[in-house]
């Protein structure tokens, strides 16, 4: 395992960073002049970028510092295929990941690798997410993790830790679990959680996530106050597959984590309606997202299995 004190800037190693992207190209141009501001820099850049059409000035981008940057527009849609795109052109064998809302702290991209080094290479590593000031009335953060306390887990935690919006790995780990789920995340008709599907399955094969705090990153609070229920709803739908894609009558483990998930905001909820009206109404949504979610992936992942069974008589 290297020590962490021991890596100066000129020994960090070769590493890509994949930033995957629709039709923010501002947002994604201010990220990326984030990361070039940055202490230190990754060796390449890679953006895909699966807008309607291209955007030239994104693929013309230079670094002026030794960053390449790779800018690569795919017809494809769905960010764990993006993402998965990103891990297949990437030259290097450390990858980071974040999404194309973010700014970073000058030192992230450094105390993100060597968190990583220092884990070994069993590890994965997520960082702290921060919130930014609301950038329109009423805005708000999908998700963000403010923990200032390094922690390390294993095995079945009962929660889901990893954020795939902000975290570094090995190319070989993430190969050796089949990358991002396609089925999963913004963009797919179940529109989230495909961190978390990540998240369980690296565990599952006894790697480690890494929660390391000294890389931070702020994720930027642009979706408007109209914006929340739709998030919301995308977000329990996105974890109804999830939950489903795992359920088990031999194996109950993903069944309690959804009766978890449900029923906490369901006692909360007379508290949290005088409290915070938006954010009680934002929880019947999610509530009600992942019924859909999980209903759906049952039904669609039912009928995928018999046509496939039936196709092999």
């Amino acid at each position: 395992m290297t020590d962490i004190n021991s890596l100066t800037e000129a020994s960090l190693p070769p590493a890509s960073l994949i930033i995957c992207s629709r039709d923010r190209p501002k947002l994604l141009a201010e990220t990326i002049e984030s990361v070039l501001r940055g202490d230190e820099v990754p060796t390449e850049l890679i953006i895909i970028d699966q807008s309607g059409v291209p955007h030239p000035a994104l693929a013309s981008l230079k670094s002026g510092r030794s960053c390449e940057i790779r800018y690569l527009w795919t017809h494809s849609a769905g960010l764990s295929r993006a993402r998965n795109t990103g891990i297949g052109a990437a030259r290097h064998a450390i990858l980071a990941i974040i999404d194309d809302d973010m700014f970073v702290e000058p030192a992230w991209f450094g105390s993100l690798i060597r968190a990583l080094l220092n884990s070994g290479e069993r590890a994965v590593v997520t960082g702290r997410v921060l919130p930014t000031a609301p950038e329109v009335p009423g805005g708000f953060v999908p998700t963000f993790m403010p923990s200032e306390v390094r922690a390390v887990y294993e095995g079945r935690i009962g929660t889901d830790v990893l954020a795939g919006g902000h975290m570094a790995a090995y190319r070989s780990i993430l190969d050796a679990v089949g990358g991002f789920d396609e089925r999963l995340g913004a963009g797919a008709d179940f529109p989230a959680a495909d961190d978390n599907d990540l998240g369980f399955r690296l565990l599952e094969a006894g790697y480690r996530i890494i929660y390391a705090p000294e890389a931070v990153l702020y994720h930027r609070a642009w979706r408007g106050k109209g914006e929340y229920m739709a998030a919301r709803w995308s977000y329990g739908r996105g974890k109804g597959g999830y939950y489903s894609k795992y359920l088990s009558y031999k194996d109950r483990y993903m069944l309690r984590r959804m009766a978890w998930d449900i029923l906490h905001r369901v006692f909360r909820f007379p508290c949290l309606v005088w409290l915070d009206p938006r954010r009680a109404c934002g929880d019947l949504v999610y509530i009600a997202g992942i019924l859909s979610g999980t209903t759906r992936w049952a039904w669609t992942q039912l009928k995928i299995s018999h046509g496939a069974t039936e196709a092999q008589r």
